[in-house]
């Protein structure tokens, strides 16, 4: 069913695990403070049609339905968890068959925004989960992608957002959307500028930050207009993108970035920065398309 212009649903990929409802929570409260509709989707991958096991084990059939019925509790309970949450949101469950990454790519065409979850993992395993459902989702998602990290011990979150600057088409767009999302969470929001200085020191050092902060203010002129209750900082700071934006998401309520900005390779569909926060950052990481 078509969604009115302006009420596209929040839609959030459901863990299957219990434990795992980190993205479910970040969704619902995102969708209630934006009054928009919530779509908590369960994506499941069915066993080969035709499988006659021998030896007792059930069948194509029998694991499929079971399959299915497993899929529905677990999907009515997430929602009734939602509900019970908030009662006036309005939340639906869409359990379907596909790998993860297709179908929240075929829902976010009618998103304002998709959410999924992220567990700490040792380094091969979080980029091998990643490569999965993550990246290919984030590269070609017309709408924001929130990858929120399921942590033991959350951080103390302090209120304000940092986005992620670079004078590219791209992070113009991610400067609208994180004053935006400031703006509806009430926040301040730090507008970080990161650059590398070269390893030969042939730069001058000052032109350089000079020029930095150039594109920085060009980048974020006119959005305090239009939204003077943000506070905004203004920041440039040595090192290399992806640490400097980790290290400053420490304590953040969320990091946004462009999905490709001049730190990417031409031909790829996803920029490396933007890859890389969502493997390191310690909060919540908001990608955003170009406009």
């Amino acid at each position: 069913m078509a969604q009115a212009p302006g009420q596209e649903p929040i839609v959030v990929g459901l863990d299957p695990d219990p434990g795992r409802r980190a993205a479910l929570d970040w969704a619902a409260d995102e969708a209630d403070r934006r009054r928009l509709p919530l779509l908590v989707a369960l994506a499941q991958n069915v066993p080969t049609p035709g499988y006659r096991p021998t030896g007792g084990r059930p069948s194509w059939e029998e694991w499929n339905d079971a399959l299915h019925a497993t899929g529905d509790r677990v999907l009515k309970e997430a929602v009734a968890s939602v509900e019970s949450r908030h009662p006036r949101l309005r939340v639906s469950g869409l359990l379907a068959e596909g790998h993860p990454a297709w179908v929240l790519r075929e829902q976010a065409r009618n998103a304002t925004e998709v959410v999924l979850g992220s567990w700490r993992l040792n380094a091969l395993q979080e980029l091998f989960a990643s490569s999965a459902v993550t990246l290919p989702l984030i590269a070609h998602a017309p709408c924001p992608v929130v990858v929120v990290p399921e942590s033991e011990l959350a951080p103390r979150r302090e209120p304000y957002f940092v986005v992620g600057v670079d004078g590219s088409r791209h992070s113009a767009a991610a400067v609208d959307f994180a004053f935006d999302e400031a703006a509806v969470h009430g926040s301040a929001l730090r507008a970080l500028y990161v650059w590398q200085p070269p390893r030969l020191g042939l730069v001058d050092e000052d032109e350089a930050v000079h020029e930095c902060r150039r594109l920085l203010s060009e980048t974020v002129a006119g959005r305090t207009a239009d939204h003077p209750e943000v506070e905004l900082r203004q920041e440039v700071v040595p090192g290399h993108p992806v640490q400097a934006l980790a290290d400053a998401s420490e304590h953040a309520l969320g990091l946004i970035v462009g999905t490709h900005g001049h730190g990417g390779f031409t031909g790829m569909l996803l920029g490396s920065v933007s890859q890389g926060v969502v493997l390191h950052a310690r909060c919540p990481v908001i990608t955003v398309p170009r406009a």
